[in-house]
């Protein structure tokens, strides 16, 4: 695992004029139309419904369901909840995008306890590695799963050559790994990369994972098992049935968005530069898909307009569509790809096959 702080990767500083060009337009589409870089109104309206969707199903399990299909069905229904909050609730507020009022983005940020997950952990994941190092192998831990191979640089095993076959079994296992074991695993990670600096820093981060994860299985997991008519391994069968629908939703919405044949996996030189600017390298390395949907940009959280997410994380989703127009027309004057899929399942089928030739190439 590298160690950041001895050798960190370092961008190129040439063809800076591009990310200058698009920010200067973005800037100009907000300030001509008086508009606000944050959430609006549909974006509350939003919030509270894929809240509701997650805890009145919640509620209504725990007091008045009685009927064991109408029990696993409420489980799937909180699985879809949890997978619209990650994606159109935590994931805007953990960007500092949901509002310009740092307190409403830390409440909304920290829903993720609610979801089995710990939001400091999640900001170093995602905000600072994998929006950093997009698609970068050793550095972009989204690219790190135990017998997946994302990457053409990731070491091949035997095991990877049925990877286009279990692989959607192992996305449909990726919350619960969330909730379980993959904070612990990776507060180590983050200490060995330089990412955390001090054993103070190390401990706070490893007692919110335990604290977390207690409050979590307490609430969501034991509770139910007292209070409902229900067995605790009934019980547990629909709590595993909310992770899988959770689990499948995120995955078949952000490996789609990289792990593709389009997209390029840039590695760094021996003394760690990387061949293009941060702009461009998230260019080459993000797909966009069903953009022409406003139905999935409204349940996907916008993140159907992962370029647009990576080239301006700090916009809410809300304003993606608008800004794709400037994105695309931009990177054509300076003659760089934009990667986009017209559906959903074209993407998906786009990320199938990446995995079956990343499956079979050495």
């Amino acid at each position: 695992m590298p160690d950041l702080s001895k050798q960190p990767l370092r961008f190129s500083r040439e063809a800076a004029d591009f990310y200058q060009t698009l920010r200067k337009r973005a800037n100009q589409y907000f300030e001509e139309n008086n508009i606000s870089k944050h959430a609006n109104s549909q974006m509350v309206l939003k919030t509270i419904t894929m809240i509701l969707l997650y805890v009145v199903p919640f509620l209504a399990l725990l007091f008045f369901v009685n009927n064991s299909l109408i029990f696993i069905l409420m489980w799937f229904l909180m699985g879809l909840g949890a997978a619209g909050i990650g994606l159109c609730v935590m994931h805007d507020a953990n960007h500092g995008a949901y509002s310009s009022n740092k307190y409403v983005n830390l409440i909304l940020g920290n829903i993720t306890y609610i979801l089995g997950a710990c939001a400091s952990h999640w900001k170093l994941q995602h905000n600072v590695l994998h929006h950093t190092y997009t698609n970068v192998d050793g550095y972009d831990h989204d690219l790190s799963a135990p017998i997946l191979r994302f990457s053409p640089h990731t070491k091949k095993l035997k095991i990877h050559r049925f990877q286009h076959y279990y692989a959607w079994v192992m996305y449909s296992l990726m919350t619960i790994s969330w909730s379980t074991i993959k904070e612990f695993k990776q507060v180590g990670g983050f200490k060995k990369m330089g990412l955390i600096k001090s054993s103070k820093k190390y401990w706070n981060l490893f007692l919110e994972s335990v604290f977390g994860k207690i409050f979590y299985f307490g609430v969501f997991l034991v509770l139910p098992a007292l209070i409902t008519p229900f067995s605790f391994w009934f019980v547990l069968l629909g709590f595993v049935i909310m992770h899988i629908v959770t689990g499948l939703l995120l995955s078949l919405v952000f490996q789609p968005a990289h792990v593709i044949l389009n997209t390029e996996f840039p590695l760094p030189d021996e003394k760690g530069n990387l061949e293009n600017n941060w702009a461009i390298h998230q260019i080459l390395t993000t797909a966009n898909f069903a953009g022409g949907s406003k139905f999935f940009t409204w349940v996907l959280g916008g993140l159907n307009y992962q370029i647009e997410h990576h080239l301006f994380p700090s916009i809410c989703h809300v304003h993606y569509p608008k800004l794709s127009e400037i994105v695309e027309q931009t990177a054509k004057e300076f003659n760089l790809p934009y990667y986009s899929e017209k559906t959903w399942w074209s993407a998906i089928a786009n990320h199938g096959k990446m995995l079956r030739q990343l499956a079979h190439a050495a």
